[in-house]
């Protein structure tokens, strides 16, 4: 299993008017979380694209526990805990400052080659990176 964290503070426009954070924005915060791991992995998110390979989301789904607000400092958990295949999946869970779980997410992004704009399996380069972090998390 891999996993990573990390922090970001609810910016006043992402709420709603009563201060809670808008439902919409968490994909965003799930985005920042999963870019952030392959960061951690040593290959940021440019770095794969530019080898000609796009990771598009199929699946997204969010189970909200309870509401973040306005200026808290929230703690994203993002998890790897399957071995990638043409598919990769992400698990999250989101922390406010009292420590409480808020919310829990689930993405699922699959390995597409740029330029034939087909289907592929996760590749050498990020299977390499993965393994390497599995074997030592």
């Amino acid at each position: 299993m891999i996993h990573t964290t990390h922090s970001i503070r609810v910016r006043y426009a992402e709420t709603d008017p009563m201060k809670y954070v808008y439902y919409g924005n968490y994909a965003q915060y799930f985005e920042v979380a999963r870019v952030e791991l392959f960061r951690e992995l040593g290959m940021p998110y440019e770095a794969i694209e530019q080898r000609g390979i796009w990771l598009p989301v199929s699946q997204f789904s969010v189970k909200y526990l309870k509401p973040a607000r306005y200026d808290q400092l929230l703690e994203i958990h993002t998890y790897i805990t399957k071995i990638p295949g043409v598919k990769i999946e992400f698990d999250y869970e989101i922390y406010n400052e009292s420590k409480e779980r808020i919310t829990e997410a689930k993405t699922t992004l699959f390995f597409l080659d740029a330029e034939k704009n087909k289907v592929i399996s996760c590749p050498d380069f990020l299977m390499d990176l993965l393994l390497k972090k599995w074997n030592t998390d």
